[in-house]
């Protein structure tokens, strides 16, 4: 399956003109100094060159840069924005889209946070910020009661703040507030996206639940709000006054999302340094205060055999080794915006997270509809084989590099595995390199089988619309003769395949779209791979406009019983009042990997 390397056929008109829009070099009037190919060959060479950390020679590094050239350009792989846009330039940029930090209570420290969150938004990285430590609204400063201006003041102040800033001059930033269920301001958090008024526009929010807060929902029970200054219980609400509050919320604009910390926690790899209590703006990836995560995908429909109908599997091994060596690679190649942040990130815990692009493509391939039992088995045969070949690999890596600094007490250590990296898998949304790839995002279904995406170019100043028909279905379509131009007009209609009678009943069925599944094998599905997963998955679980406030209950509940670390719902087809802001995949956000 070894493709050419003199023209790149397999790039999509839409994938040129993003990989020139967005990843290219340019001069100061806009004029584009880098063709396709030679964007991927500035990024091989600058991450190949971290082997000489290692001691490999230049005819070593030379080789290998040249793998890593042919697994980005036959699309096999391809790492987050940030690397492709900022490896191996010449001015400083961070190749990471992951950060997290903790705000303090004092006012030093809030506004120390939010002046890294500016440097580190500068280099290109999105942030996630848990405002649990500080005081609540009316608490006592200085002895003085009443004056404290609680957490969500400061989240509106971080909001103002961070919308100023544009990565690497590009793209503003996307970030994550977070804060725990029993701060006594949560309710005022839980309110805060509907009662914004559009000034939370550039933040996700999440409440952080524990296992205790979500058992108490089950039995009717009261929940202790604590304040953070002092340790001492503020009062006592019932835990599902709290839980229908977030409910309702999420089911109006579909905020704040649940983030389980128990969960997460249980699967910290490094609990000696600390505790996880917040993610990176999508939620796939939680981190520890100050930490930073590299990220990249494997495109699964560019290790598709159309003739066998199944995945090449020695194709994908080798893809998933060579993309576990580039990513830790990436560690030490990265240009890292804070002294702390390169501290625990390249020198303590080493974290990395490969996932996967295009699962709802193989799908329709395999001929294997979204929501059905051979689904979830598929997913498992996948992604426990990706799992598996990315740890052994992160274990060879420890071998010869040495394991991440943290690993003495880790539960790696415990386990009795060597690993060069404390975490390997996470599943990203994938927004920008799926457009690259021309494949579907993460391990999201099809959400329509004809896409329109409306970018922004901040060089001309105007916008640009990309418009995709679904790789698989035309391939599909193609095969069983029923790509026609009748089909076509009627996916641009806004009809799902499963409505068009000129498309075989098979196939219809196979066709299936996001708003077509059960919101409950969204959560199934989601809890299947982060099985298999070291850190955890951005995943929206999509439910139609006439759901009761009573099913997006239900989801939070079950992703909590099957193990997932969180969970956002998304009302489809809601009127324009209630509409959330869209956060689709446009040049000009910081919202997708």
């Amino acid at each position: 399956m070894e493709r050419s390397e003199k023209v790149p056929k397999w790039f999509s008109k839409n994938a040129l003109k993003l990989l020139s829009l967005r990843f290219a070099k340019r001069k100061d009037n806009g004029e584009v100094l880098e063709k396709p190919r030679e964007i991927f060959e500035r990024v091989a060479e600058a991450i190949a060159l971290s082997d000489r950390f290692y001691g490999s020679s230049i005819e070593k590094i030379t080789i290998l840069k040249r793998k890593f050239f042919k697994l980005m350009w036959n699309l096999y792989f391809l790492p987050n924005s940030p690397t492709l846009l900022n490896g191996g330039r010449e001015r400083a940029g961070s190749l990471s889209a992951c950060f997290v930090f903790k705000v303090g209570d004092s006012l030093n420290e809030i506004f120390t946070t939010l002046k890294n969150a500016v440097i580190t938004h500068q280099y290109g990285g999105g942030t996630g910020f848990d405002f649990s430590a500080i005081r609540p609204r009316g608490d006592c400063v200085g002895g003085v009661k009443g004056v404290a201006a609680g957490p969500v003041h400061y989240i509106r102040t971080f909001s103002v703040a961070l919308e100023r800033i544009k990565q690497g001059g590009i793209r503003g930033g996307g970030n994550m507030a977070v804060l725990r269920v029993d701060h006594p301001d949560i309710e005022e958090f839980i309110d805060i996206k509907s009662k914004n008024n559009g000034i939370l526009s550039n933040f996700n929010c999440s409440v952080a639940v524990t296992d205790d807060f979500m058992r108490a929902v089950l039995n009717n029970e009261k929940f202790n709000l604590v304040n953070p200054r002092n340790g001492e219980i503020t009062k006592k609400v019932y835990a599902r006054k709290i839980f229908d509050k977030i409910v309702s919320n999420a089911w109006v604009c579909g905020e704040p999302g649940m983030l389980f910390l128990d969960t997460i926690n249980r699967d910290n790899p490094t609990p000696h340094i600390g505790k996880i209590t917040a993610t990176n703006p999508c939620g796939e990836q939680p981190l520890l205060p100050n930490e930073s995560c590299n990220l990249g995908s494997i495109n699964l429909m560019g290790h598709f055999d159309w003739q066998d109908n199944d995945l090449d599997w020695d194709l994908l091994r080798k893809t998933v080794r060579l993309a576990v060596h580039f990513l830790d690679n990436v560690v030490d190649a990265n240009v890292y915006p804070l002294p702390e942040i390169e501290s625990i990130t390249r020198f303590g815990n080493r974290k990395i997270g490969l996932g996967i692009m295009g699962w709802a493509d193989v799908l329709v391939a395999k001929g294997i509809r979204y929501d059905s039992e051979e689904s979830l088995k598929y997913a498992k045969k996948v992604m426990s084989f990706i799992q598996k070949e990315a740890h052994a690999t992160s274990s060879l890596l420890a071998k010869r590099r040495g394991p991440f600094p943290n690993y003495r007490g880790s539960m790696w250590e415990k386990r009795g595995l060597l690993m060069r990296n404390a975490t390997v898998t996470t599943i990203a949304p994938t927004g920008h390199i799926s457009i690259l790839a021309d494949t579907t995002g993460g391990i999201e279904p099809v959400y329509s089988y004809i896409s329109t995406t409306v970018g922004y170019d901040p060089i001309k100043e105007s916008k640009f619309v990309l418009t995709r028909l679904n790789k698989a279905f035309q391939v599909v379509a193609k095969r069983e003769h029923f790509l026609t131009e009748k089909v076509i007009n009627q996916l641009k209609s806004g009809k799902s395949p499963s409505e068009i009678a000129e498309i075989p009943s098979k196939w219809r069925n196979i066709f299936v779209t996001s708003h077509e599944i059960s919101p409950y094998f969204h959560v199934k599905i989601q809890s299947v791979f982060q099985k298999y997963v070291d850190n955890s998955i951005s995943k929206t679980v999509n439910i139609p406009a006439d759901a009761k406030k009573e099913t997006v209950a239900d989801i939070y509940i079950l992703a909590w019983k099957l193990g997932c670390k969180g969970v956002t719902v998304f009302r489809e087809n809601k009127d324009e009042k209630e509409q959330p802001v869209q956060k689709g995949f446009v040049v000009g956000n910081g919202f997708y990997s």
